[in-house]
């Protein structure tokens, strides 16, 4: 996918990518009992599954994935909110190779067959 070792080259392909490319960069890794049961490293973040916040202010906060933003490339999650100056509270993006699948949603079938293959 990436062809060039400069940073500039490689930044500027991934805001670039097209949707279909801009998928792969949302996966995240599982926690070692899904690694376990489904026999794969990591899976993409889908809205709904249950993961915890590894890396930055808000590490080791275990909540539920609310929104997927396929276009910046981020996730917001239950319980990870950040304090505006007004007092009022927003939700954080977080970037999914800082988060950990703890439990994966399996209510879409074709993520079920995927991930059971």
């Amino acid at each position: 996918m990436l062809k060039s070792k400069q940073p500039r080259k490689q930044r500027l392909e991934r805001m670039n990518a097209p949707l279909h490319q801009r998928q792969k960069f949302l996966r995240a890794p599982l926690n070692e009992e899904e690694r376990e049961k489904y026999s794969k490293r990591n899976a993409r973040v889908v809205k709904g599954d249950v993961v915890r916040v590894v890396r930055g202010d808000h590490a080791d906060t275990e909540g539920k994935v609310q929104n997927v933003d396929l276009k910046k490339g981020v996730v917001t999650i239950d319980g990870v909110t950040l304090k505006k100056a007004d007092g009022s509270e927003t939700a954080k993006p977080i970037h999914p190779s800082n988060v950990v699948i703890t439990k994966l949603n399996l209510k879409d079938e074709l993520r079920k067959d995927l991930l059971e293959r």
